[in-house]
Parts: structure tokens; sequence; C-alpha cells
């Protein structure tokens, strides 16, 4: 089956539905992307996965972020210990999660729930300097890739856990989007005050140095002023692409990642659900600069993937309507007039 008779054939299925036609309106879209994105008009959803890509930061040398390096080993265990916002929505929602360290500043005792992938502990600050050696993005880029050719699932989500990267994110956007640095950096974890504006003046001058030198590629950008994490999830993306998994993107950070994703291979887009719009302030910018749709919007600014989580749901129930309607005949409901 080619791709438009693909589309024919889940078309026809979500019209023969008891209901108006189109009256599911964002849901009936969100069908046939995942079953486009499966190749199959009756994909279904039985296993799901998040993975929560962590790692550090060396901008935060700059104190520009109110929380110490510590959180991030702090908030990994936390995770680990199914203490976290987001391991608690896993529970509930049963996705199964791993936690993946790409580059923490800090060990942690050997974990089921934990993958090790580290590349060393921690960014250098990119204020004047990149932040990764080539050799090593590359070596984040490849883990991400790796993990996602492991992948048994038929839906995975990705979300990050890092002190100060926001600050890369937004770093990342001013340089792929061309947008000043001011516009781009929010409050993160909670700057504000004086600690914002000294947060925004130092992305600015961080921005301004490495794109100077910056060859305008994405690859480059990532060397420049990303991080572990993030340089995972972009190869993760990649990776899911090639197999065919649907990937829900979470916030302002992930999506950082899957634009870095989309500029190295512009085909992947197709297989992105948007899982939230998030409160940083930047975020709705970006969505709208993909041209793409959230599918929430709960002024969450929490990272983790944990608005990931809860749109995995929605999908969710969307493929539940999908698959176990009534169709007008079955039912012995009289059709819509054409």
């Amino acid at each position: 089956m080619n791709n438009t008779e693909l589309q024919n054939s889940i078309q026809s299925k979500l019209d023969n539905l008891t209901k108006p036609p189109g009256s599911l309106g964002h849901l009936e879209d969100i069908v046939k992307q995942f079953c486009l994105c499966r190749n199959n008009a009756d994909a279904s959803i039985n296993k799901k996965t998040l993975f929560v890509f962590a790692g550090d930061h060396g901008i935060v040398e700059e104190k520009i972020t109110p929380f110490p390096q510590e959180v991030t080993v702090q908030m990994v265990n936390n995770m680990l210990n199914c203490g976290s916002a987001v391991t608690v929505m896993c529970k509930k929602a049963e996705v199964d999660y791993r936690v993946v360290d790409m580059g923490v500043a800090g060990k942690f005792d050997k974990h089921p729930l934990l993958l090790d992938y580290k590349v060393t502990a921690g960014t250098k600050s990119f204020l004047k300097d990149f932040a990764m050696t080539p050799e090593q993005c590359n070596m984040a880029l490849d883990s991400g890739k790796k993990i996602a050719a492991s992948l048994n699932c038929d839906i995975t989500a990705i979300g990050e856990m890092g002190i100060g990267n926001t600050s890369s994110a937004s770093a990342l956007f001013s340089l792929l989007l061309d947008k000043n640095a001011i516009s781009t950096v929010g409050s993160g974890t909670g700057s504000a005050g004086e600690m914002l504006q000294k947060k925004q003046r130092v992305i600015a001058e961080a921005v301004s140095f490495h794109r100077k030198q910056w060859d305008n590629t994405p690859l480059d950008a990532l060397r420049r002023v990303g991080g572990f994490e993030l340089a995972g999830m972009t190869g993760f993306i990649i990776g899911c692409a090639q197999k065919h998994i649907p990937v829900v993107v979470d916030g302002f950070i992930s999506t950082a990642s899957a634009l870095c994703a989309i500029k190295m291979q512009p085909d992947v887009k197709e297989n992105l659900f948007f899982g939230h719009s998030s409160n940083e302030k930047f975020h709705k910018n970006v969505l709208q600069n993909l041209k793409v749709r959230p599918i929430l919007d709960l002024d969450m600014r929490l990272g983790e993937g944990a608005g990931a989580v809860l749109a995995v749901q929605i999908i969710e129930q969307a493929l539940n309507c999908y698959h176990n309607m009534a169709t007008f005949n079955s039912a012995g409901v009289s059709d819509h007039v054409s």
C-alpha cells in the first residue's frame, strides 16, 4: 500500500465511525499521523516508553540559575526512586521509563532504570568556548541513535533533566532561528529579577561570540552551545524515525533537540508529536516556526517529559476511538447525507 492509499484507508475508516465527519477534531489528525508514522492503517499502542536524558552544563558557572548543579544528580536519583512528577505519571499511565545519564556531574550506583551513556561529567561553559568537542558531540548523538535502535515499542516520549539546560536550549534557538538571544531566554527553573537579566546578558554574549564563527549547521550549533542530553535526544529522534517509532516531544528543551534533528534530517518532523506548549516564553514561537500544533497547553514548564507522558494518553484515546467505535453499518445508524 503506497502512502496515498494508506491515507485514503485511514480517512475512510474515520469517516465510517458513528460521528459527524471531522467531529473528533485534532484527535483525527493524531490518528492519521500515528498510522502514517507506523505505515499501518490499523496501528495501535501496546507498549509505551519514556526516556529522560540527563546531563550537566558548564554555563551554570556564570550563576544564572537559582538551583545548584548538584540538583541534577539528586533529581536523577529521585526519578530512579519513582519520586518525581514524571515517574508517578508513568506509573499511572503504564509507561515504561528509563533515565539516561548522558553527562551528569556525579556518579550513580547501577540501577535497572538507569542507562549509562555518560560522555563526561558535564559540558564546558559555552560563554567563550565550545560546550563539547566534536568527538563528544558525535558520541552523544550516536548514543541516542543506539538507544533508538534497541527499542521495541509502539510509541516513545522524551524528556530531560539538567540544571542549566534551558540556557543551552535558548542559545540553540537563537542560532538556529536567527533570533535575538534576549527574546529566547526565559526563567527556566525560576530565574527572576536580576538573575534573569544576568541570564539574558550571558546568553546574548555567548550567542554573539559563537555566531561570528558558526558554520550555520545544526551539528556545529550543538557542539558550541548544546548539552550532552540535548545531543542524545537529537540522535534518539533521528534513530526512531528510521524505525518508524513515533516520538512525543516534551517541552522547551526537548523541542530544541527536535529542531536540531529536523534541521539535520527534515523528514523526521513527520515522526514527531509535540506534547505540549510550555510556559517558557519562547516555546510557542518555536512551535509556530515549525508549523506544528501541540497536543496540550497546560502552562507547564517542568521538563522531565511530564507533558509528553500526558500527551501519550491523549494519543491512546484517539486510537481507542478509531479502533473501538461502532461503524454506521454495525450500529444500525443512518450515515450522513453527502
